[in-house]
C-alpha cells in the first residue's frame, strides 16, 4: 500500500514537497503514513491516490482546480480531498489531462478540474475547483470511471457505458464528432461490458464485453473511429499499445523478464493432456485428463478419495462445464466460465471447501448480475454462505428496487428470504418516502 514516484517534477507532481526531478523511485510519505493505497491515477502534471478506507489524496499542478482544494495554487504534497467527499467512501478514481474523477460506493460520480470540453459532464464548460456530483447520472449506479485526454467514460452496474467531453476524434462513440457536456449512452453491440479503458495522454477509448470481445473507438492510428469497432484483440491493453497516439499502457504492465516457462505456465499447458495424464474424469460422456499427484496436492477432497489404481472416475453431481472449470482451476488458479454457469461452480466450491475458488466464483457472478436475475443470485449467495456476493446482490436489488420487485424472481422468492430481505431493506431506508 505504499506509493513511490519518480520522473518529471516541475509542478510537484511527485508529491515530495519539491520541484526537483526524481531519477529513482522515492516513497511519498507525507499524509500517507499508515494509509494503504489501493489505486493510483495520474493526469498530465497532477497525481491522485485512493486509500483502502475510501479517502482520496491529490497533489501537483492545479491551474484548473484539478487537485480539488478550492484554489488554483499548486499542491506540493498529498492532501485529502474533502469538500463534499468528506463523508463519502470512494471506490474508484481516474484523472484526465487536467481533471479528476471519483466514484463513491453508492454509484455517484464526483468531478473537478478543467472543463473546457465538457469533460466533467456537468452540462457546462466552466472549471470546477472542488468535487461536484454529476446530477445527470441520478439513478444510474456507476462502478468504474476512465478518463482520456479530454473525455470521460463510466461503466454502470448493469454493464452499460456513458461518455462525455471532447469528441474531435469520435472518442465518445456516438457516431459523430460533436462534444458532449452531458453523459450520453455508448452502444457496444448488445453484450454486457465488463471493462472500460482510456488514458489521459490519448483520445482513444476501449471496452471489453462479458464474452471477451474487445472494442475500440476514437483516435486509432491517426484515423477517427466514431463508433465502437470490434477488434481481434484479447485485451484492451493491446488497443492502446497498437492504435493509440502515443502508444501507451492505460494500466500497470507486469513484465516477465525470463523467456522460459514458469512452473505455473508448465502446469497450465498440461491440463487435459492425454499424453501425460494418469487419470480421466468422465462427465456427461466426455473425458477430462488430469494428473493424480497434482489433484492431491491442490485439493483436500481429492487427497482423501483418490487411489493409486484409479484410472477413470465418473462424476454426475455437476455438469461438464462446471467440473472442467474446477479441474482447470486446480492447474491455473483461475476460472474460465460464464457467469450463468458460475453458480454451479460456487456450489462445488462450497461442497469441496475451496475458499479461494469460492471468492473467484463470486467475482464472476457479479459480472453477470441484472435486474431479472438479481433475486436468484441473492438466493444462491445465501444458500452457499457467500457473504460478499450476498451483500453485493442485496445492494444491487436496493439500487434497482422498483424493477427488481416486479420480476418473476421476486414473486417466486422463498418466504424466509423475502422476510429477511424486507427487514434488511427497511433498515437501510429503502422504503423511506
Amino acid at each position: 500500500g505504499e506509493v513511490y514516484t519518480w520522473g518529471h517534477n516541475a509542478y510537484s507532481q511527485l508529491g515530495n514537497g519539491t520541484t526537483n526531478h526524481g531519477f529513482v523511485p522515492c516513497q511519498v510519505s507525507t499524509n500517507l503514513v499508515n494509509k494503504k493505497v489501493i489505486e493510483v491515477a495520474c493526469g498530465s502534471h497532477h497525481s491522485m491516490v485512493l486509500t483502502s478506507d475510501g479517502e482520496v489524496y491529490t497533489w501537483g499542478y492545479n491551474n484548473s482546480g484539478q487537485v480539488g482544494s478550492g484554489s488554483t495554487a499548486n499542491q506540493p504534497i498529498p492532501r485529502r480531498v474533502t469538500s463534499c467527499l468528506q463523508n463519502k467512501i470512494v471506490v474508484n478514481i481516474a484523472c484526465g489531462q487536467m481533471c479528476s474523477m471519483a466514484v463513491v460506493e453508492n454509484g455517484e460520480v464526483y468531478v473537478w478540474g478543467y472543463n473546457g470540453n465538457g469533460q466533467l459532464g456537468l452540462g457546462s464548460s466552466g472549471n470546477q475547483p472542488t468535487p461536484c456530483r454529476i446530477a445527470a447520472l441520478q439513478g444510474i449506479r456507476v462502478q468504474r470511471v476512465a478518463c482520456g485526454y479530454a473525455h470521460t467514460l463510466v461503466l454502470t452496474d448493469e454493464g452499460q457505458i456513458y461518455a462525455w467531453g471532447a469528441n474531435s476524434y469520435g472518442q465518445l462513440g456516438t457516431g459523430n464528432k460533436s462534444n458532449q457536456s452531458y453523459p450520453t449512452t455508448v452502444i457496444v453491440d448488445k453484450d454486457r461490458v465488463i471493462e472500460i479503458a482510456a488514458c489521459h495522454s490519448a483520445h482513444t477509448s476501449a471496452a471489453k464485453t462479458q464474452s471477451g470481445q474487445v472494442y475500440m473507438w476514437g483516435q486509432c492510428r491517426g484515423q477517427s473511429v466514431t463508433f465502437p469497432h470490434l477488434t481481434h484483440f484479447a485485451c484492451t491493453d493491446d488497443v492502446f499499445a497498437c492504435f493509440a497516439t502515443p502508444a501507451v499502457m492505460w494500466r500497470l504492465l507486469s513484465v516477465e523478464p525470463d523467456d522460459h516457462l514458469t512452473v505455473a505456465q508448465s502446469l497450465k499447458k498440461e491440463f487435459d493432456n492425454p499424453e501425460t495424464a494418469d487419470l480421466k474424469f468422465l462427465v456427461d460422456g466426455k473425458y477430462i485428463h488430469v494428473h493424480k499427484v497434482l489433484l492431491k496436492i491442490r485439493c483436500e477432497h481429492f487427497r482423501s478419495i483418490l487411489n493409486n489404481d484409479d484410472e477413470i472416475i465418473e462424476m454426475s453431481e455437476f455438469s461438464y462445464p462446471v467440473y472442467r472449470a474446477f479441474l482447470e482451476y486446480l492447474y491455473t488458479d483461475n476460472i474460465r466460465l460464464p457467469p450463468e454457469d458460475a453458480i454451479g461452480l460456487l456450489d462445488l466450491a462450497t461442497l469441496y471447501r475451496e475458499n479461494r475458488l469460492k471468492k473467484l466464483c463470486q467475482q464472476t457472478i457479479k459480472q453477470g448480475i441484472c435486474e431479472e436475475n438479481a433475486i436468484a443470485l441473492l438466493s444462491a449467495a445465501v444458500k452457499y454462505e457467500a457473504q460478499d456476493l450476498e451483500e453485493f446482490c442485496f445492494r444491487f436489488c436496493i439500487n434497482h428496487l422498483t424493477v427488481v420487485t416486479q420480476t418473476q424472481g421476486f414473486a417466486d422468492m422463498d418466504h424466509d428470504l423475502l422476510k429477511n430481505f424486507i427487514s434488511k431493506a427497511s433498515r437501510v431506508g429503502a422504503f423511506r418516502n
